[in-house]
Formats: C-alpha cells, sequence, structure tokens
C-alpha cells in the first residue's frame, strides 16, 4: 500500500509534464545504454513466444515478399515478350507460333482461341473465312481466364494484409503484459522511482518495435504489389479488347 500511495503521489497533475519528458529521455537512454541481447536474455516467456511468433510471421512475409517480386518481374518481361510479337503479327495467329510463354496474356490469349476454333474450326489457308457464331463467347472466355490469372498472381497477399494488420497489436500485448510485470515488481521492490521501473519497461517495448518491424515492410509491400495486380487486371481487360477487336475484324 506504501508503494502504490508514493506511486500515485508521484503521478499527480501537476508532475505529469516533467514526468513524460524524463521518461521518455531515461526510457531511450535505457534501450541505447543496454546490449540488446541483454534485453532479449531479461524478458519473460510471454514476451519470448510473442517474439517467436512475431518471428514466423516475419519469415513468412519476407518470404512472400521475395516470391512476389520475383513473380512480377517475370511477368512483366513475358508480358512485353508476348506483346511485342503479338502486335507485330497482326493478325489471329496460332498461340505457339506467337510465343510458348507462361505470360498472363498468353493465357488469356489461348483461351479466346480455343473459343473462336470451336466455333469456326481451323483458320489456316481459307481465303473466306466463316462466320463468327458468337463474338461475345470469345470475349467472355478471354475474361474468365483474365480474371482467373488475377485470382493466380493474389495468392498470398491475404497473408501480407493479415501481417500488416495483426502484427502490431501481438507487439502491444507483449508489451502491455511486460509494464503488468514491471509495475507488479515495482510493488515488491518497494521503490516508486523512474529508474526502478524504465528497465522493465524497456525490456517490454521491444515486443512492440519487433512488432511494428514486422507489420511495416508487409504493408509496404502489400499496397506495392495491389497496385502491380491492379495494373495487370487492367491490361489485360485492354487486351481482351484488343484481342476481340482483332477477331471481329478478320471474321465479318
Amino acid at each position: 500500500m506504501q508503494a502504490l500511495g508514493a506511486c500515485a503521489t508521484f503521478l499527480t497533475p501537476r508532475k505529469i509534464l516533467s514526468f513524460t519528458e524524463g521518461y521518455i529521455i531515461f526510457l531511450f537512454n535505457t534501450i541505447l545504454a543496454t546490449d540488446l541481447t541483454g534485453i532479449l536474455s531479461q524478458t519473460g516467456w510471454v514476451a519470448r513466444g510473442i517474439l517467436l511468433l512475431l518471428l514466423f510471421f516475419s519469415l513468412v512475409s519476407w518470404t512472400m515478399i521475395f516470391q512476389k517480386m520475383g513473380m512480377f518481374g517475370r511477368i512483366r518481361r513475358q508480358s512485353n515478350q508476348f506483346l511485342h510479337i503479338f502486335r507485330a503479327t497482326r493478325s489471329v495467329a496460332n498461340p505457339q507460333a506467337l510465343a510458348s510463354s507462361s505470360s498472363p496474356f498468353a493465357s488469356v490469349y489461348s483461351a479466346g482461341y480455343r473459343e473462336l476454333q470451336a466455333q469456326v474450326g481451323g483458320l489456316s489457308a481459307n481465303p473466306h473465312p466463316p462466320k463468327l457464331k458468337s463474338l461475345s463467347a470469345v470475349t467472355v472466355s478471354m475474361q474468365l481466364a483474365s480474371a482467373e490469372e488475377v485470382r493466380r498472381v493474389e495468392k498470398g497477399m491475404s497473408w501480407l494484409a493479415t501481417t500488416g494488420s495483426v502484427t502490431p497489436f501481438i507487439g502491444l500485448f507483449g508489451t502491455v503484459w511486460g509494464i503488468i510485470d514491471a509495475f507488479a515488481g515495482l510493488g515488491s521492490a518497494g521503490a516508486a522511482s523512474l529508474r526502478a521501473v524504465a528497465p522493465g519497461i524497456a525490456e517490454a517495448l521491444i515486443t512492440t518495435a519487433a512488432g511494428l518491424a514486422t507489420a511495416i515492410p508487409a504493408v509496404i509491400f502489400y499496397n506495392q504489389f495491389l497496385q502491380n495486380i491492379r495494373d495487370l487486371a487492367q491490361r489485360l481487360d485492354n487486351f481482351a479488347m484488343e484481342v476481340t477487336a482483332q477477331v471481329e475484324k478478320a471474321f465479318n
């Protein structure tokens, strides 16, 4: 009771400003002057478990980030190559004659070409090509293939979103738990001073720092990849319209 009374006296409204300034200065001095390994060795089991959980989130997120970066790089190169060859032909050609590419544009074009073949049969060496039964069916086939390609590149995005939104709160939980332990130890020590409680709070704040260090890259790359996916979806829709126009011109 004496310790709690002294702590209440210490935190009176008249001293709150000086307490805050002194707390911040002393806390940063404590963090800078203390070895990180020493801080981690003094953390409790709850904080260590939270740090391990955050490390798991971080490792999976960075794996996903590097995988997505490589994937979007490949898509960019393959798509530019395919579009260059496609636009150079200026006709409805066999997809295998254009490029053997795993580009999303190649998949969309192949879907439309298969539907076109199903309607008119072979497309070679016919001076009077048959009438197209349904141009909208060719367009729909390409739109479905485009949606499937977008879903394929979206895989893993939910993990980055979850990491960016959840890990700060996981780290905050560890900090709150550590502060509870610090003040509990303060009561048992019988000394209501900033010097007595600051090391425990500094140890507790490690989990918040780890949570932010995990969340910030996930949020940054999530937004970047989301923009890349939107651009790809828009380009695929425009490409489907471009192919539809060429099919209409060739079979009307």
